[in-house]
């Protein structure tokens, strides 16, 4: 079974529902995931959605903030959510497709702006947050999975618009980047999009502070599909829909795509 993903931190699921439709119409993934949804869940508009094919959802939500979604034109059985550090947040949750690959979805702590943890909260709970993944990982190895979702880390050089210059930024602070590498190397998890784009600047991330995002160009890429080992070659045609940044009241985030042969 071949299958399409996507991947994108919507930034309000309700305030921007016709951008998920325009999405789904014209790219059609067969699952996509959703980040930042601020939607209880019983709230979240799944009727357009089912009328484009997309009868299955699982997902946890809160009022205003936070959120995740797993919307699919295939079956889902959910397999499960976490909280993860003990914020009491819906950062996570899992379903499980009908050739058993099972989908992580995760919304990673942004962590706020200092990266101190001493005098920054948030950017303790960030790292408590990636801690508690390494552990569980390791743990627990999985197999036959696919981890995808802001991980509101830019881990490469080329993952961001200038290396020197956000070394000290949150998100690509050597102390997050080595964290998020425990995390993948516990579960013996693969970058799919950089195996399919091994060299070059890639970004999904546009700050909105910048009017001229598209000129300037100064993004991240802090959103990721992994696969586990097993079945990381089975994913190909990996690609970033940058053109989702210039819709009209778009999110910061452009949705990340790969194809799952399986």
């Amino acid at each position: 079974m071949a299958f399409t993903l996507a991947t994108w931190n919507i930034n309000s699921v309700r305030l921007r529902e016709e951008l998920v439709l325009k999405l789904l119409r014209e790219e059609a993934p067969d699952v996509l995931c959703l980040q930042e949804c601020k939607s209880p869940v019983e709230k979240i508009p799944t009727e357009g959605f089912a009328v484009l094919g997309y009868t299955h959802m699982v997902a946890r939500g809160q009022k205003g903030y936070n959120g995740v979604a797993i919307l699919s034109k295939l079956p889902l059985e959910e397999a499960g959510a976490r909280d993860w550090a003990g914020l009491g947040h819906a950062r996570h949750v899992a379903a499980r497709l009908p050739n058993g690959v099972v989908i992580h979805n995760f919304y990673i702590p942004a962590g706020g702006d200092i990266a101190d943890r001493e005098v920054n909260e948030k950017f303790g709970q960030k790292l408590d947050f990636l801690t508690e993944m390494r552990d569980a990982f390791r743990a627990d190895a999985p197999q036959k999975s696919i981890l995808v979702g802001d991980l509101n880390i830019a881990p490469r050089e080329d993952d961001v618009w200038s290396h020197k210059q956000l070394l000290k930024v949150v998100s690509h602070t050597p102390i997050e980047v080595d964290h998020l590498a425990q995390v993948q190397e516990a579960g013996n998890w693969v970058d799919v999009t950089r195996k399919d784009i091994p060299e070059g600047l890639l970004y999904s991330w546009w700050s909105y502070r910048a009017r001229d995002w598209d000129e300037a160009d100064k993004g991240r890429r802090l959103d990721h599909i992994w696969a586990t080992a097993d079945i990381a070659n089975a994913a190909h045609s990996s690609r970033i829909l940058r053109a989702a940044r210039g819709w009209e009241q778009p999110s910061d985030h452009a949705p990340v795509f790969a194809t799952i042969d399986l």
